[in-house]
């Protein structure tokens, strides 16, 4: 548990410390209109506090990633967490600080307008197909998750008490029936909630939502303090010698068809760098009402994210007695099976149900948000104004019906989809943020180097994985440098550089 309170540390300091090097290097300007009043409409630009903001991204950016990733990612031992603590605070929280901070100075737009004004029009348009693809699966993977933990609650509740709970019925339904309604019951609150003003539901249930994700996290946390102080044998100090520096080395062997790199970087995704949150922060960015408050809303939730990681992949490195009792939960159940069991042993059925519920939430409201970006990515692209609830409904009706079909294909392919998908969007928006800093002579390096790195992850995963080509494992390698290095040379023969002195906005953007 040492270990486990270090990494909070860690990634603590590097908000305070890193984070503001981030913002500093951005240069914010406390003086400047926010989009929240200049371009208020009482459906998506409502200005609200920074807390409530913070709380809101949070809960939009957590779905069930930052739990089912770092629970699938302990398979790879104690590493996954250094993963976690090293690409938050380098990739994923400057990235979603980026990407916050660039549509506050763009009039809250989405990550495809970004894309095409610091990168060009073919990325444009690759990202706005892209972008809508993962919305759509992240609205599907948020749906099926938290149906199936809802399913386990009700038949612990009121099902038959038998050994194996899927054969017993609740109602006259079985747990395929019961997740089936509780999907349905999901997709109809989505519904509602894309097309609501972003203050009637959103704004409002929220912060309920945010009280049983506080109780999780810190529920889950004294379970797995209680069960350390009452264990005479623990993962981390027992006798697998989880934090010995050559389980560590071990860990970074390829083991089979599971090597680490690439997969760990797209196992564990929401957790430590998600491309999701790009097109979840222009949301909060329409909302914000100073760019002082960026570091807080974007940075900050990313940070705290992170921890939600850290608790979760701890768990799946010290609920079980070892890796192959890891897998076979997952096998059994998904990773859904390990945050039933644990929440439940930690902390007994009552507050065991509250902390489920408290996973349950992240999905859900990450899912709403999901939808509702889809729609207004779809309407900027097609130019229809998003002020009237039929010309909303015109592009958030075909979506969900999209999203209902989709929710049928089996979860874990929609799982690899959905990684490959998510670090990708993560891709394209570190280099659009890297184009800007270029482009207007600030630091880049901070956007660029973690950019190098996850197009070499996403590149080599799409060579190797099923979902891609299949190709051997180190013919991967060679093809995953060789599209890094002609992605990185073209960046920078055509991303220009502003000439300040002679550009107003240079010189704005220059100065803040």
């Amino acid at each position: 548990m040492l270990w486990f309170f270090f990494c909070v540390v860690v990634l603590l300091v590097g908000y305070f410390v890193y984070g503001k090097v981030v913002e500093k290097i951005f240069v914010i300007n406390p003086n400047r209109d926010t989009p929240a009043y200049t371009m208020s409409d009482g459906v998506d630009y409502v200005p609200m506090s920074k807390g409530k903001i913070w709380l809101i991204q949070l809960l939009n950016i957590a779905g069930t990633g930052p739990i089912f990733g770092p629970i699938l990612g302990a398979l790879y031992g104690p590493v996954a967490m250094l993963w976690i603590v090293v690409g938050c605070i380098f990739a994923g929280a400057v990235h979603d600080y980026m990407c916050g901070m660039l549509s506050v100075r763009n009039s809250g737009a989405s990550m495809p307008y970004l894309t095409g004004k610091y990168l060009g029009v073919l990325p444009k348009h690759f990202i706005n197909i892209l972008a809508v693809v993962l919305l759509v699966l992240v609205g599907v993977v948020f749906v099926a998750s938290p149906a199936q933990l809802l399913s386990s609650i009700t038949m612990d509740a009121f099902g038959t008490k038998t050994t194996n709970v899927a054969s017993g019925t609740v109602f006259g339904m079985t747990k395929e029936g019961i997740i089936i309604t509780w999907t349905t019951i999901i997709f109809a609150y989505y519904i509602i909630a894309t097309l609501l003003p972003i203050d009637k539901i959103i704004g409002r249930i929220y912060p309920i939502f945010g009280g049983l994700l506080l109780f999780m996290s810190l529920g889950m946390t004294y379970g797995l303090v209680m069960n350390e102080l009452g264990s005479a044998q623990s993962y981390f100090y027992g006798s697998m010698g989880g934090l010995s520096v050559e389980s560590f080395f071990q860990n970074l062997q390829p083991k089979g068809d599971l090597p680490i790199w690439p997969l760990l970087l797209l196992t564990i995704t929401c957790g430590a760098l998600s491309g999701f949150h790009a097109t979840q922060t222009p949301l909060m960015a329409r909302c914000a009402m100073n760019e002082s408050e960026g570091r807080f809303i974007f940075y900050g939730a990313m940070i705290a994210e992170g921890i939600i990681a850290l608790i979760w992949c701890t768990v799946g490195l010290s609920f079980y007695p070892d890796l192959v009792s890891l897998q076979e939960a997952i096998v059994a159940g998904s990773p859904s099976k390990v945050v039933y069991d644990s929440s439940i042993a930690y902390l007994g059925v009552i507050g065991g149900v509250f902390a489920v519920l408290g996973v349950v939430v992240l999905p859900i409201t990450s899912g709403d948000t999901a939808f509702r970006a889809a729609r207004l990515i779809v309407a900027e692209f097609l130019n229809v104004e998003q002020r009237t609830l039929i010309k909303r409904l015109w592009i958030a009706i075909p979506l969900f019906v999209i999203g209902f079909i989709v929710s049928k294909v089996d979860f874990q392919i929609l799982w690899r989809y959905f990684s490959w998908a998510n670090q990708t969007v993560a891709v394209v928006m570190l280099w659009t943020a890297a184009g800007y800093l270029y482009r207007y002579h600030k630091f880049h390096w901070i956007c660029t180097i973690p950019a190098v790195v996850m197009t070499a992850a996403c590149a080599t995963f799409l060579a190797y994985n099923k979902i891609g080509f299949e190709l051997d494992y180190t013919l991967s390698l060679y093809v995953g440098a060789a599209l890094t290095a002609i992605i990185t040379i073209a960046f920078f023969l055509f991303v220009k550089r502003e000439s300040i002195a002679g550009d107003p906005e240079a010189l704005t953007n220059a100065k803040g």
